[in-house]
């Protein structure tokens, strides 16, 4: 795994976010590959460094961002660096969050298919955590209360299908992702790109929060192996 004590190297040049992928620093870079070159790892908008879901949204973000606010993205590239963990509440909290943001401002016909994200990725999360499945929390009952015609449609969806936690990080979280970013830009309000950036700013916040829990856990244990007698 990525060690986020690991020294980043400063380019002399740091290229300029645009659209897309970029072959070289010198034509461009979008947020991972900018990623890529601030951690000192080869030139990829897929780097090691970032867990994969969370890289997907930013790429996703990044092309979504109209070109006059991209730059503003650019403070928040080297806090991506060293996020990444192989525990399932990752995928399952950043797929939560972009739903959340998604479905209150989303098109009629993506809202059935968002409260289900927002179903599916609760009960995995309850699932991991050893909790009621049909526990909410607050986030999604306000976002669920916006549309209460798709919410009753996909609790009763979701009432009769199940959940399968590998299954959805190898296809539904991705998927959840990608329908809850274009949900916002194909939807009717004026502040797209305050949302996108808003959405990545706290699945980044999300993924640390988890990491961190995750060093924590891995430090106890390290501590209660050296501990005890042979």
């Amino acid at each position: 795994m990525f060690s986020p004590h690991r020294p980043t190297v400063a380019p002399e040049s740091i290229p300029v976010l645009s659209r897309g992928r970029h072959r070289s620093p010198r034509r461009g870079a979008c947020f991972m590959e900018m990623a890529s070159l601030l951690a000192g790892q080869r030139w990829s908008d897929h780097p090691r460094c970032t867990h994969p879901l969370l890289a997907a949204l930013a790429r996703m973000v990044n092309d979504c961002t109209s070109d006059a606010r991209r730059s503003e993205l650019a403070p928040l590239v080297p806090s991506v660096i060293g996020l990444t963990a192989d525990d399932l509440r990752v995928d399952a909290r950043i797929a939560l969050r972009c739903a959340q943001a998604a479905l209150p401002v989303a098109a009629a016909e993506r809202q059935k298919t968002l409260a289900v994200a927002i179903l599916a990725a609760n009960r995995v999360l309850a699932q991991l955590d050893g909790s009621p499945t049909g526990q909410l929390d607050e986030p999604s009952r306000r976002a669920l209360d916006e549309v209460p015609e798709a919410a009753r449609w996909a609790a009763q969806f979701v009432r009769h299908a199940g959940i399968n936690p590998r299954g959805f990080r190898r296809h539904t979280a991705t998927a959840i992702v990608r329908s809850s970013v274009l949900g916002i830009v194909e939807a009717c309000i004026t502040d797209v790109d305050d949302v996108l950036h808003e959405l990545l700013t706290g699945a980044i916040g999300d993924v640390a929060a988890l990491c961190a829990q995750d060093g924590v856990a891995r430090a106890a244990s390290g501590d209660q192996l050296v501990s005890s007698p042979v």
